[in-house]
């Protein structure tokens, strides 16, 4: 597929009534993005999922005025355009069909750091649940500096959220509801500032996007997408930290809650998580480094650095396929070693007996470190 302009990239995501997913089966049926801004009615009304009134929407065309405006303001504020189709796309958020197709960056970050948690919760959020996000992130960034948190810039458990991965030299990104003309909460924009030094704010809606109530909603997805884990410190029974942790679930990622008193307001959304097995227990560091497997077990080091030395041809291939993304299930493996399934699941199941690899819910594996 050739280079594909900035201008057709934002384009993309702005045809109305489109969305995420169908905007990515209209490029696949189609065969290229240009494309799509060139089918004809009558070619694009016999495409599977789009109707006569969907046709007449990418046929209206007066969205890629839009798109022109939004790229020169990018271009001129050195705003980094991040999409689907690009090698650097982040390949978390690669793995959800429903991530955004364009979104737009500011900072330094590593979107493909090899650890990235998301931490969302109330807005009313307690002392003792401040207090909880900065001990949790205090705990991890010990053992692991290059761990990023991500968040919402919210009120609440999210700017806690932020300030303690600050505060401890951590890396933090927040994903807004808005675009980059605007600052929501007015009051962080002294803490959004440090981000993009040491971090990043990252939004899929246009630079003049004002924050509505649904584009709240909107964004959860991202937060939910570009993590290993959701983290819910503290919630009430609605909300959209709730939202966000159903989101995580649905791409498969872990979703963690830290328990309260039945009494609590506060804690009765992540109490309820927990009793309805939808998120496991922490109460610090230790328990998420324990359930995401960042903690090597005793003994197998040793073990493991003899059998990296003796890796065969196939199995280098592999180690070295998923060190490279992260991590990959057993149809991208596949795919990127062009290597036959049955083949590859012995091997994949013999490396995982040899402690080289480790698979995670949704069939994911990920080197152990």
């Amino acid at each position: 597929m050739s280079e594909v302009s900035l201008k057709h990239k934002i384009a993309l995501g702005l045809i109305p009534g489109i969305g995420d997913i169908n905007a990515r089966k209209l490029v696949s049926h189609i065969g290229s993005v240009e494309g799509v801004f060139t089918e004809s009615y009558n070619s694009l009304i016999k495409i599977p999922g789009i109707g006569t009134s969907l046709a007449k929407y990418i046929c209206d065309r007066s969205y890629l005025d839009t798109a022109e405006k939004e790229a020169e303001y990018v271009t001129k504020n050195n705003i980094r355009t991040f999409f689907y189709l690009d090698n650097d796309y982040p390949y978390r958020l690669r793995q959800c069909e429903d991530s955004p197709v364009t979104f737009f960056f500011k900072g330094c970050a590593d979107l493909n750091s090899v650890h990235m948690l998301s931490m969302v919760g109330t807005r009313n959020a307690s002392t003792r649940g401040k207090e909880l996000c900065g001990k949790i992130v205090a705990s991890l960034a010990q053992k692991h500096p290059e761990l990023i948190i991500v968040s919402g810039l919210a009120y609440g458990i999210d700017i806690a959220s932020h300030k303690a991965a600050l505060d401890n030299n951590l890396q933090t990104i927040g994903i807004l509801a808005h675009g980059f003309k605007t600052t929501y909460p007015s009051v962080h924009h002294s803490v959004a500032a440090q981000m993009v030094n040491k971090g990043a704010l990252i939004t899929d809606f246009l630079s003049g996007e004002l924050p509505e109530r649904n584009n709240f909603i909107k964004r959860n997805r991202i937060i939910a997408g570009l993590s290993d884990a959701t983290i819910v410190v503290e919630s009430g029974t609605k909300g959209g930290a709730l939202i966000t942790a159903d989101i995580a679930s649905s791409y498969n990622r872990d979703v963690f809650a830290v328990p309260g008193r039945p009494e609590d307001t506060w804690s009765a959304g992540c109490n309820s998580l927990i009793k309805r097995n939808k998120a496991a227990l922490i109460e610090n560091g230790d328990d998420i480094e324990y359930l995401l497997g960042w903690t090597p077990e005793k003994g197998n080091m040793p073990v493991q650095r003899q059998l990296f030395n003796d890796l065969n041809d196939d199995e280098r291939k592999v180690y070295e396929q998923i060190s490279k993304e992260g991590e990959m299930n057993i149809d991208t493996i596949c795919r990127s070693i062009e290597m036959p399934v049955y083949k590859l699941s012995s091997l994949l199941l013999q490396m995982e007996f040899n402690g080289i690899i480790k698979c995670y819910p949704g069939n994911l594996y990920r080197i152990v470190s």
